[in-house]
């Protein structure tokens, strides 16, 4: 990861297709754009590769949780139940659509534990959204039964795991939409976008015509089209979806040379005594952006991820400590730090995350060093980089 590390011919062959054309607007402009719709391809590409019947495209991962929460009829006061560790975008978007996050432990899947969200359901409980973090999946399957089970919506954030799959079938079609982002340091990436998708034929109208203020894109004249319902913008551009094709095309490669690297790297640390590697629920799935273990305490972990970059080994991330994705630097979220009053603020019993409590979620990620994997890495240098990481952490261990 990302794609942009993989740049080159084949993504400037894409823009300069738009560019010849001058429609930089993914709808409209028929004559003009001589038959080149970028976003209309991205599109059936990633549906098709994710074995869905619909996808849209919109200009941010954040978007595609936006238009997904809008799409499938979650609102105000309605609680959705998330992970603590993920990007702030998760209840960012929550938040704007007037529900209510709701924070359920993590186990060492990184991701939510199936229990602690059954522990967390209420009688305001709408959805659940998971977040594929770091590449690999959730237990998604006993995630989807729960859900099915207590009648809730299932909307998965796999904004960091495209290419990943449980069992074969792709991650972020398990429920009734998923979401995907494309953003610069995404697996691949379109500069900025996302795409939301689905096998609801419902929940696709509401979301395209959503994601554009409303538009019911019917016929070929942008200006009859009738606005069937209330909507934003988050459009695409042409200019983003043309660097998404080219970078689409390229996923199997990234792929391989991301599962390469990081068996180099696992082969070499399963040799160290104290070191225990992150769950997979299913291995083969394993997009390998990151490569996660863990240490047998949380003073050990600390002293890892500052050794590892002064060894030379960087990219490594302490996440417990980090400022956009564990809730625990999350004081804006705290205070509800917002230029206008958040719906959830108006509620009379409305969470106190100041009090917040997740113990169970607390002590994973204090014990947990997450190295990123490059694709520029050759075999050498890869093997190099374990050589170095075995020896860190034998100092520590």
């Amino acid at each position: 990861m990302p794609g942009f590390e993989l740049f080159g011919q084949e993504e400037r062959d894409e823009v300069e297709e738009v560019l010849e054309t001058g429609v930089l607007m993914r709808y409209g402009f028929d004559a003009a754009r001589k038959d080149r719709w970028k976003a209309r391809s991205f599109e059936q590409m990633l549906a098709k590769r994710l074995g869905v019947a619909h996808c849209h495209l919109v200009g941010s991962g954040t978007a595609a949780l936006d238009v997904a929460l809008n799409a499938c009829g979650i609102g105000a006061g309605d609680e959705v139940i998330v992970p603590p560790f993920t990007f702030v975008a998760t209840f960012e978007a929550i938040l704007k659509a007037g529900a209510v996050p709701v924070f359920a432990e993590i186990d060492d899947t990184l991701c939510l534990d199936p229990s602690a969200v059954e522990a967390a359901i209420t009688e305001k409980t709408r959805a659940v959204m998971p977040v594929h973090m770091c590449g690999a999946m959730a237990r998604i399957d006993q995630l989807q039964h729960l859900c099915q089970q207590r009648g809730l919506t299932l909307i998965e954030d796999a904004c960091q795991a495209l290419g990943g799959t449980f069992h074969g079938k792709a991650l972020g079609t398990f429920g009734l939409a998923g979401c995907f982002s494309f953003d610069p340091v995404k697996t691949i990436t379109c500069g900025e976008g996302g795409a939301v998708v689905t096998d609801d034929a419902r929940v696709y109208e509401l979301a395209q015509a959503y994601a554009d203020h409303g538009h019911d894109h019917i016929g070929n004249d942008r200006g009859l089209e009738k606005h069937p319902i209330l909507g934003t913008n988050h459009r695409i551009s042409e200019l983003n979806a043309a660097v998404g094709v080219a970078q689409l095309r390229k996923l199997d490669t990234i792929l391989q040379i991301q599962r390469s690297r990081k068996q180099i790297l696992v082969s070499a640390l399963s040799a160290v005594d104290g070191v225990r590697f992150r769950t997979i629920p299913d291995e083969a799935g394993d997009t390998a952006t990151f490569l996660t273990f863990f240490l047998p305490d949380e003073e050990r972990a600390r002293k890892a991820a500052a050794a590892l970059p002064e060894a030379g080994v960087d990219g490594c991330f302490y996440w417990f400590d980090n400022n956009w994705h564990y809730i625990r630097s999350w004081d804006h979220l705290k205070r509800f730090s917002s230029p206008a009053k958040l719906p959830v603020q108006l509620l009379s019993e409305r969470p106190d995350y100041r009090r917040l409590a997740l113990p169970q979620s607390d002590a994973v990620m204090g014990r947990a060093v997450s190295m990123l994997i490059k694709l520029g890495w050759s075999e050498t240098e890869t093997q190099e980089r374990a050589e170095k990481t075995v020896e860190v952490l034998r100092g520590i261990l």
